[in-house]
């Protein structure tokens, strides 16, 4: 590992360990959830009235193409780009990165729990902070095409879909390692309360 790397993984590291603290990681879990719930319960569902029932950009784990988001932009009218530009995507981009801490912080934190702080597991902490960092990708891709309607260029449509797959993508991945994680923790508790 080149030298500039591994000082920034050295400093990352430590600043994950620095903050495994139970409350706070809950405090973040919780501020994750209430944005979330905000989005899934208001600004989505309306966002999808203003779209006659097609799905946002932000909610096609598999992807999209040019004439889906010419589409789906024509559907919400000036009305639905606006909220789309000045509410939904402000939530939006504050979202990412504190989902992205507060997972961190969550498999910093079993994997503390589990004596595997400092072996190579270490390195799927970071599969959070990458998924949040397609995910601003994608909502700045999501911007360009909002602001630039309805004179889209078709690169920005694909790469904005890329981001969006890869977001997607790597969020599953970690959910699904997450999964694992508690039940391998869940299991190691439970053995060791029955020896």
């Amino acid at each position: 590992m080149p030298v500039a790397s591994r000082i920034i993984y050295v400093i990352m590291k430590q600043n994950i360990i620095n903050n495994l603290n139970g409350k706070r990681i809950l405090l973040f879990f919780l501020v994750t959830g209430m944005i979330y719930m905000t989005m899934l319960t208001v600004t989505i569902p309306k966002l999808t009235g203003f779209a006659g029932g097609l799905k946002i950009l932000d909610m096609m784990p598999t992807g999209y193409n040019p004439t889906y988001v010419n589409s789906l932009l024509n559907a919400l009218g000036p009305d639905g780009r606006n909220f789309y530009l000045f509410y939904q995507l402000p939530l939006d981009m504050v979202f990412p990165g504190i989902n992205a801490i507060t997972f961190c912080l969550i498999f910093g934190y079993f994997f503390q729990k589990l004596g595997k702080i400092d072996s190579i597991l270490f390195y799927i902490c970071y599969l959070p902070l990458f998924a949040g960092l397609f995910d601003y990708c994608e909502n700045i891709g999501i911007i360009t095409m909002l602001n630039t309607y309805p004179g889209n260029p078709v690169i920005l449509s694909i790469v904005t879909n890329l981001f969006s797959i890869l977001k997607s993508t790597i969020t599953t991945i970690y959910s699904l390692i997450l999964i694992f994680v508690l039940i391998l923790f869940t299991a190691r508790r439970f053995l060791l309360k029955s020896l």
